[in-house]
């Protein structure tokens, strides 16, 4: 964990505390389904929940003998009770325990997640219908292309991440699932009926197969749409900061007051926030593989995932947290230099208006072929003359003042934006 990037609640999820007191849960759930079934004495998971004693000192202390984390855990957790302990972890092995309290924990933390990430969904919106009648200059390869909806950009964004919030709900009903069935997944020592009733008061499904885990793909899965939703925040931050350089300016991240933007210039409004988030879409890709690595185990199970996870688990549930509540005040806070977004489109004298002038020629008569030709060795000529296209085009083809007027206006690229918009209402 990085204290500078870990937020509540999500910093307390993932405290060691928090994770016995899920392995409890766990525990006690079994419990509890034991004596719906008659098989503990009336009484003992609430004797077992009363007297439960959770110490992360001593149960540290016990790891260091018994050299064994859930075994510590037991140790000390039912050291303070009486017989009803003789049902506690019984006929279970570590990783059911484990297993199904981590579903617990990605499930909770992922909530979080998704509720932060239907809050972005609405700002993009709301911002997408803001800029809707603003044109700007499309670009293609970095390049300047034809005119478009300074606001399709936001709408962009808020369709990639309506995608991803569909990926996350199906991701999160996958993970709702647990298994307490034993050392190797055959309910050898553990009946079926004990599984099932103790999931259910964790709002928790029995895995359809399991080994003495969990599958991994299904851990896999979900860390894919975490690093889908990274890299959709990333391609908004890369997009400002694109829009931010000096030489362009129709964007500028927050800039508080008191905020500085270098040690040495102090005339720089940096994009740090736009490159944070940036490098840390780059952590969370980082996971994806491991999390395919984690699905190969050795027959029933090795440990060789265990390790992985306790890093991945809480580092990536709390960087995307971060980036999602970052991304929103990015986009809640972002100053549009309107005039600048405009000025742009004339940057290259017109030039982005070649497409219209080569469809206007064939309307005229022109092949297709013939057009493009004419056109472009006027778009060269102006190019490297740095002279007006517009003024070319009308001298060279002899179109009317109206023609002209209809040809080269950026209001023209606007007329069919409400056709994607209607999609979103």
């Amino acid at each position: 964990m990085v204290e500078r990037y870990a937020l509540e609640p999500l910093k307390s999820h993932w405290t060691l505390e928090s994770q016995y007191k899920r392995w409890l849960e766990v525990e006690l759930a079994v419990i509890r389904a034991y004596e719906e079934l008659k098989v503990a004495p009336k009484g003992t998971y609430e004797r077992a929940k009363k007297n439960s004693y959770l110490n992360v000192e001593e149960i540290l202390e016990t790891e260091k003998v018994v050299d064994h984390d859930v075994i510590a855990f037991i140790k000390v957790t039912t050291s303070k009770m009486g017989d009803e302990s003789r049902y506690f972890h019984f006929g279970l092995t570590s990783s059911d325990v484990v297993d199904t309290a981590n579903s617990l924990a990605l499930l909770r933390a992922t909530r979080y997640i998704y509720a932060e990430l239907e809050n972005l969904h609405e700002v993009l919106l709301k911002k997408a219908f803001e800029y809707k009648k603003l044109p700007t200059i499309g670009r293609t390869h970095g390049v300047h292309a034809e005119p478009t909806s300074f606001g399709l950009k936001y709408l962009s964004w808020a369709a990639e991440i309506e995608r991803n919030i569909e990926r996350l709900k199906n991701a999160m009903d996958e993970i709702s699932v647990g298994k307490l069935s034993g050392a190797v997944g055959n309910y050898a020592n553990i009946d079926p009926e004990v599984e099932k009733l103790a999931l259910s008061y964790l709002s928790l499904k029995p895995v359809k197969v399991a080994t003495q885990v969990i599958p991994r793909d299904i851990h896999a899965n979900l860390i894919n749409v975490f690093a889908l939703i990274a890299s959709a925040i990333e391609r908004i931050a890369v997009e400002i900061r694109h829009l931010q350089k000096t030489e362009t300016l129709e964007v500028q991240e927050p800039f508080k007051k008191g905020q500085r933007g270098s040690s040495a210039m102090p005339h720089k409004k940096n994009p740090i926030l736009c490159e944070r988030l940036t490098g840390m879409s780059r952590v969370i890709r980082s996971y994806v593989n491991s999390a395919l690595e984690n699905i190969v185990l050795w027959h029933e199970r090795d440990i060789s995932h265990s390790s992985v996870e306790r890093y991945m688990f809480p580092d990536i549930t709390m960087t995307l947290f971060y980036m999602i509540k970052k991304a929103t005040y990015l986009i809640e806070n972002l100053t549009v230099f309107e005039d600048n977004v405009v000025k742009n489109i004339d940057k290259t004298k017109g030039l982005v208006y070649s497409q219209r002038v080569l469809l206007k020629l064939v309307e005229k008569g022109y092949t297709r072929e013939e057009a493009y030709k004419e056109v472009q060795k006027i778009a060269l000529k102006c190019w490297e003359n740095k002279s007006s296209f517009k003024n070319e085009v009308k001298n060279y083809f002899k179109f009317s003042q109206e023609e002209i007027d209809e040809i080269f206006n950026p209001e023209y690229y606007l007329r069919n934006i409400d056709v994607i918009y209607e999609r979103f209402k």
